[in-house]
């Protein structure tokens, strides 16, 4: 997705749960899994800290990728290449590139602000997870955040076939062996792998973006193991009646075009509550002080 720049005077962050939304002051609130669901956790509470899991046991014909060549063509599911072009069609090179450039070099000021809270969300893969999926991994910025996690496996999976070549440098950079990165063309709607299959899903910058919600999160749930972690970053649209709201109700159709379909105003929190993961869902809210139009943000974990 793209930034349009815009400088706000102020902020406004927001806590959502299930019965209710309500109006916090705070840089940042922390959602309890009480409030969002009566299942019982099948992990502990969301903690920034790590904790043992049992390796990845892949059966696939690559020492680390679960990819089924078959998924995709059986009659229970759509072929994922036909979904890809119905989702995404086919647009020229040049497009592709362009857009790849930027999601490579024009969020650098992006990364920098949010990257006190994807430290601390990935550090909860340590010990957790071997096989990590990224949807949507752009030009990778998120790989170097995998690079602590012993025998780490990448998946990344995007629409832009140019990405391919700014991840794969992402991941270069960051360490991973290249035998233990694989990009994968495709959309998060129908994605070409087996079910419970990873260990962890990581979605950053995604729902704003994906034509559909629901299945996305279905697909997320199919392919993680039992007990596997989902982790996620989005901006989402501010509270009804605020003037931040207000913006991005007049800037979401330039940002729909100019951003490959990245929506302002999407209630992201309330797809992933009513999504059904197992162990439920910890959700935090934080707003950016240098990008006004995509605060809040949303960032946290599901528990499959």
């Amino acid at each position: 997705m793209a930034i349009l720049n815009f400088t706000p005077s102020s902020m406004f962050p927001v806590a959502i749960d299930s019965a209710r939304r309500t109006r916090v002051r705070g840089s940042v609130i922390k959602m309890q899994k009480s409030l969002i669901t009566t299942d019982p956790p099948a992990s502990p509470g969301f903690s920034l800290c790590t904790c043992g899991r049992k390796h990845f046991l892949g059966e696939a014909t690559t020492p680390f990728l679960p990819i089924s060549p078959t998924y995709a063509s059986q009659s229970t599911a759509p072929n994922s290449t036909e979904v890809l072009n119905q989702l995404r069609p086919p647009k020229p090179d040049w497009y592709f590139e362009l857009y790849g450039y930027f999601r490579s070099a024009g969020m650098e000021r992006y990364e920098k602000e949010i990257a006190v809270y994807k430290r601390k969300l990935f550090a909860n893969l340590v010990g957790k997870a071997e096989t990590v999926l990224e949807i949507g991994i752009g030009a990778g910025p998120n790989i170097k955040y995998y690079n602590n996690i012993p025998n780490v496996s990448v998946l990344g999976v995007d629409p832009n076939p140019k990405m391919e070549s700014h991840a794969r440098k992402s991941a270069i950079e960051a360490g991973v062996k290249s035998e233990n990165f694989k990009f994968i063309h495709a959309v998060a709607e129908s994605m070409p792998l087996e079910d419970a299959s990873v260990d962890a899903v990581v979605g950053s910058l995604v729902m704003c973006s994906v034509t559909d919600i629901p299945q996305t999160l279905k697909e997320i749930k199919r392919i993680l193991k039992p007990g596997g972690l989902y982790l996620f970053v989005e901006h989402v649209a501010a509270e009804d009646g605020t003037f931040l709201r207000m913006v991005q109700n007049v800037l979401d159709p330039l940002q729909q075009v100019v951003a490959d379909g990245c929506h302002l105003t999407r209630n992201t929190e309330d797809y992933l509550l009513e999504a059904g993961f197992n162990g439920g869902v910890d959700l935090n809210k934080v707003s950016l002080s240098a990008f006004y139009h995509l605060s809040p943000h949303l960032y946290g974990i599901a528990y499959n």
